[in-house]
């Protein structure tokens, strides 16, 4: 028997397969091979119909069989991730309302810090661990002011985890980790925050039933088995954020213990067992998947926008016929610190760590004399290395005591240079899992079903591709590390 997992992603959608008595991996597919367009109506704006992800699910699904052989009647339940943040209005028979505001889109960003200001900024982080930010509450607020003729039709908003769960069993609801990464969960009373949501000039009862992260959310329903070509009847028993999710995957559940991902952006995402911050508007905190009211687990997550999209412009701008484990070789023979060539790797838009700042990357001190091209793959590799410490830094002075991390073995973790960097700075080891968002969907709800005990027996069969353990001359990466904070330093007060 089989469990399956989806990952619904702004770019497609992923799918996999997992045996439901080893976790083991049986297949994987992705779904369409070209990107999901993203409608951009004004300039900031990114919207998406949540009937496309629906279709691609069923489009998946079918390949996903299809590919692994395995008959429909073998899987036994759902787990969901999805793209965190999006908003989904639906009317009293279930219909989208309008396309989904998603992630990456920016309209509600004032609305959101009026917000902030309105109910105390000393109130939203006691209660919310976050200012309302650019964040579901904050598009729903905006579509309430801009566009009263939908709003007056709206059922209940939805995240789009919630509305793939919809369209799989037919029921309404939501999750308390997905209420918080919508910044509408009062962890101190331990509900909805319906006192925001009434600051907003919301209905709170536009909130749809909230589900524990692990449960039964409802069984495949027969419109959606003849769509799926799934069996009727089975669970759909895990649902959650792709950053959420992507801990999880990772098996990072406990205090001290951080997930890492490092693609276009980085994302270090820490989990604590204290619900507060002081840094609610540098970094976000949400309830992990298995935060509950008895056990606080906290995941607080720190974006850093210009990562691996500046590694990869540097190739596309002077070395495109190399592959990234070529420049990667070339960076490596250069000693650390890169002679004194050094990156501020923030040339993707603003930085919430930076509070919001956005003026660009900057390399400094290039020598036409002394720097070549693998000085440069050197220094940027450095730079977004130093960025993920730096970001490291600000969680620990937040409560996080690390003890270890996880990471994908995707671009940037693949140069060892760039783990080493990280590992010997922070002291805490590196674990390369080989493993994916779908896979870990697919497993949690296997956990939430029961057929493992424990998470760690879910992820006993995956591959550890490497472990960067700290180096034990750590003199040359911490000396080069505080000129580039001083660096950064000039950058912020410039």
């Amino acid at each position: 028997m089989y469990w399956i997992g989806y990952d619904i992603g702004s770019s497609s959608i992923k799918a996999a397969l997992i045996n439901a008595d080893d976790g083991r991996v049986k297949e994987t597919v992705q779904f369409p091979d070209r990107e999901m367009k993203i409608d951009s109506p004004e300039a900031g704006w990114a919207e998406q119909d949540p009937n496309l992800w629906w279709e691609n699910v069923c489009m998946a699904t079918g390949k996903l069989l299809e590919k692994s052989a395995v008959r429909a009647s073998e899987v036994k339940g759902i787990g969901i991730s999805y793209q965190m943040h999006g908003l989904v209005l639906v009317d009293k028979q279930y219909d989208v309302l309008r396309p989904s505001i998603i992630w990456c889109d920016s309209r509600a960003v004032q609305i959101g810090h009026d917000l902030f200001k309105q109910v105390g900024e000393e109130k939203s982080i006691a209660h919310m661990l976050n200012s309302p930010g650019n964040f579901t509450l904050s598009k729903l607020k905006w579509v309430k002011e801009n566009q009263p003729e939908i709003y007056e039709k709206v059922h209940k908003f939805m995240l789009p985890g919630d509305y793939i769960a919809l369209k799989l069993t037919g029921e309404c609801t939501t999750t308390i980790s997905g209420l918080s990464e919508g910044i509408m969960w009062d962890f101190k009373a331990d509900k909805p925050a319906s006192w925001l949501l009434e600051e907003a000039g919301i209905d709170s009862s536009l909130i749809p039933e909230v589900l524990p992260t692990f449960s039964n959310q409802g069984k495949v329903n027969a419109q959606a088995a003849a769509a799926t070509g799934l069996p009727e009847g089975i669970p759909v028993m895990y649902r959650a954020g792709d950053q959420p999710n992507n801990a999880i995957a990772l098996n990072v559940l406990e205090p001290g213990e951080i997930a890492a991902t490092g693609g276009t952006s980085g994302v270090v995402y820490a989990i604590s067992d204290q619900a507060s911050t002081k840094e609610g508007e540098r970094i976000n905190c949400f309830a992990h998947v298995n935060h509950t009211k008895e056990q606080t687990r906290i995941g607080k997550m720190l974006c850093i926008n210009g990562t691996g999209i500046q590694y990869s412009w540097i190739r596309n701008q002077m070395a495109k016929s190399f592959s990234y484990g070529e420049l990667n070789a070339m960076a490596s023979k250069v000693p650390v610190g890169s002679k004194g060539l050094r990156v501020l790797p923030f040339g993707n838009g603003a930085e919430r760590m930076l509070y919001n700042q956005s003026r660009g990357s900057r390399i400094l001190n290039l020598n036409f004399n002394t720097h070549g091209l693998e000085h440069l793959l050197r220094g940027a590799l450095e730079g977004i290395a130093f960025a993920f410490v730096y970001g490291i830094d600000i969680l620990a002075k937040d409560g996080v005591d690390l003890s270890l991390i996880r990471a994908g073995n995707d671009n940037l973790f693949q140069a060892e240079l760039f783990s080493d960097t990280i590992s010997t700075l922070t002291g805490a080891p590196i674990k390369i899992v080989e493993t994916t968002g779908s896979v870990g969907a697919a497993r949690a709800a296997a956990y939430a079903f029961g057929d493992f005990k424990t998470f760690d027996e879910a992820t006993a069969t995956d591959e550890i591709s490497f472990i960067s353990e700290p180096l034990a001359d750590k003199a040359p990466f911490q000396e080069a590390y505080e000129l580039w904070k001083n660096d950064l330093t000039d950058y912020i007060t410039d």
